[in-house]
């Protein structure tokens, strides 16, 4: 074949999300049907929903206006639109091809404002930090940092969950902090879906974790909020610490992470013999 006659592959892309689209019923899907449909198959809006992304990114595929759809976008997509694996290896091929035509998006950098630093710095009985929209640790105070002391490196959660060793004695319910980490994750990729820094840190995870591939290839499923994390540091023993995620309205996308114990209880004993041990001399 003519390599001149093949298809553009932005177009081609859109072409083949409209024609396995209008092949899906909407009861194959597990939709009621009820009602005269205008169109063939299901909607753009149906798909956008089953697959977790916004009806307005899956126009901007089917438009050919976005082209790099992620991994994880792609295998929605071919699970809702019910793909065999001819199909499938087409779908992936046709974004690889799109893919290389678009230029990457710049990465997003996050700042901690000065003002946010000092105060959780003057915190000196309460573990405290500033996350961003990837989960990536921007800024701790001295009793977080002496917290986490375990671990190699404080610079992301969902590494320190998924490829620090530590992580499976210092989190006494470490399941249930990885599938709550993949989940805030998931959540955060379906409303940003382009986000190159997402995209990084999910292709480092699913070649050095098997277990993070296989968390992330689930449906995304909400998982009820922390209330007391139970931890185990090496230095100190077990801890039950109330666990709060606060939204920073000047910062979006930034959370500050505040860790705090009973007061009079074991735990914050433990805390506060943790911070006298980091304490400088």
């Amino acid at each position: 074949m003519d390599n001149d006659a093949r298809p553009d592959p932005v177009e081609g892309l859109g072409q083949f999300l409209r024609t396995r689209r209008e092949r899906v019923s909407p009861a194959d899907a597990g939709l009621p049907s009820a009602g005269r449909r205008r169109v063939p198959g299901l909607r753009r809006n149906e798909v956008a929903a089953l697959a977790g992304v916004s009806p307005s990114y899956y126009s901007r595929l089917e438009q050919g206006r976005e082209l790099g759809p992620s991994l994880r976008v792609l295998e929605a997509m071919a699970r809702v639109l019910r793909l065999g694996e001819e199909d499938r290896r087409e779908l992936f091929r046709l974004a690889r091809s799109a893919g290389r035509r678009r230029t990457k998006p710049p990465v997003r950098v996050e700042r901690v404002r000065p003002h946010l630093r000092q105060l959780i710095e003057s915190w000196t009985r309460t573990p405290a930090f500033v996350v961003g929209h990837a989960q990536d640790v921007l800024a701790t105070n001295a009793l977080a940092d002496a917290l986490y002391s375990d671990f190699a490196q404080h610079d992301n959660v969902l590494r320190m969950l998924f490829l620090d060793p530590a992580a499976k004695t210092f989190y006494r319910n470490a399941d249930r902090a990885k599938r709550r980490a993949v989940a805030d994750l998931q959540l955060t990729a379906a409303s940003a879906p382009e986000d190159r820094r997402i995209r990084e840190l999910v292709g480092e995870l699913s070649v050095r974790s098997g277990e993070f591939r296989s968390l992330w290839a689930r449906e995304y499923t909400r998982v009820p909020p922390y209330e007391v994390k139970q931890l185990h540091h090496s230095a100190v023993g077990d801890l039950e610490l109330r666990h709060e995620a606060l939204t920073i309205r000047s910062a979006p996308g930034q959370q500050l992470v505040i860790l705090q114990a009973e007061p009079g209880s074991p735990s914050a004993d433990g805390l506060a013999l943790l911070g006298s041990l980091s304490a400088p001399e």
